[in-house]
């Protein structure tokens, strides 16, 4: 099979969808890879680490995407990128499709099989492909918000571990995933005053047992969330609803009774973020305010440690990615977890979070 890296053209994302082990592999295995010229620069990948472990390099975007049968990138599809799509092409990265109805529309239309990493899913339930980029997330959400609780970047004026005698930030997590855990790990770390509130309490038994006392948790209600947020120095968005629109746990209202100079990070933002006053914001400009309140809602929040991401995201997508090579579509009949990653085919919604979300027919694919 042919197999097509492109450069990432969403604002400063500076991962790449494989590394040169990866292009070595996938060459052994008897494939054909290119890749886009530059595209690995940022993380540290030059053209001639890819050359060396066997790939092609192609100058630009347009022959790379026409002579390839499967696109393995990082980032959903732009709208600039559409017309370099081939109709029925494989395609596996993130789609987060569930806010996206313009980019569902386009994999519909242009009938592409879209395999979104954020679902492929085990028996189990874990994540395997959104769990390495959601425990960096976890971690990162921890120091953008103490960075931007400082008074020189908007915030309070607060450093998140306090000083002898000076209480330390108070910080709530709403959602205790992959996301969850790790910025309250984090924070804990920090020294900081962490409650995390979640729907499960096996879970939240998990986390206490953990944590020995250092981490409140509170069972999610709107009631608990209320009383935790309009409190918070810093709060955390990581809600999770696979495939599907994450909810907006955290109203206007509770934002507006939050104190001026608080900081919100909406890491649910790629699937429409749980806080109803969040919009996408980009590395360039991650913050705006709404009663006050510092909002981050950047989509792409790994891509700024873009060496390790890229590393940490491709040990997991490889095994699946040369499945794909090796059996087209077919892969999905031999893996499970590779068949809920399916979102669109055919022309059709294949996953059922992604057709509620958007109130489109659901058709399972079957073999």
């Amino acid at each position: 099979m042919m197999i097509g890296v492109p450069k990432e053209t969403k604002i400063r994302e500076y991962r790449v969808g494989m590394t040169p082990a990866g292009v070595n592999l996938l060459v052994e295995d008897g494939h054909a890879v290119l890749i886009q010229k530059g595209a690995g620069e940022a993380s540290g990948i030059s053209d001639l680490d890819y050359l060396q472990a066997g790939a092609a390099i192609i100058d630009t975007a347009a022959p790379l995407y026409a002579g390839s049968d499967l696109i393995v990138k990082v980032k959903e599809p732009l709208p600039e990128e559409f017309s370099l799509y081939r109709d029925g092409q494989l395609l596996f990265t993130y789609l987060h499709l569930a806010p996206n109805p313009d980019l569902t529309r386009f994999l519909l239309e242009r009938r592409i099989a879209g395999l979104g990493y954020e679902t492929v899913q085990m028996e189990d339930g874990s994540l395997p492909l959104l769990f390495p980029m959601s425990l960096i997330a976890g971690r990162m959400a921890v120091q953008i918000g103490a960075h931007f609780l400082e008074k020189e970047n908007g915030g309070k004026g607060l450093l998140l571990s306090g000083a002898p005698g000076v209480p330390p930030a108070r910080m709530v997590v709403l959602g205790g995933g992959a996301v969850g855990e790790n910025a309250a790990r984090l924070a804990i770390g920090a020294n900081a005053d962490v409650t995390l509130i979640d729907i499960n309490p096996r879970k939240l038994a998990m986390l206490d047992e953990r944590y020995q006392g250092r981490l409140r948790t509170l069972y999610s209600t709107p009631y608990a969330i209320r009383d935790a947020v309009v409190g918070a120095d810093l709060v955390i968005g990581a809600v999770l609803v696979p495939g599907g629109r994450a909810p907006h746990l955290v109203t206007r209202a509770m934002v507006a009774a939050m104190a001026p100079g608080s900081v919100i990070v909406d890491v649910a933002i790629d699937q429409g973020g749980c806080v109803e006053t969040i919009r996408p914001t980009t590395h360039e400009q991650p913050v705006y305010e709404v009663d006050g309140v510092l909002h981050y809602g950047v989509t792409n929040i790994p891509g700024a440690v873009c060496r390790t991401s890229t590393f940490a995201l491709t040990n997991a997508t490889l095994p699946y990615v040369r499945l794909l090579a090796a059996h087209g579509l077919e892969a999905v009949f031999r893996d499970r977890a590779l068949l809920s990653g399916v979102n669109t085919q055919g022309g059709l919604v294949r996953h059922p979070a992604v057709a509620a979300a958007l109130d489109l027919p659901y058709e399972p694919l079957t073999h």
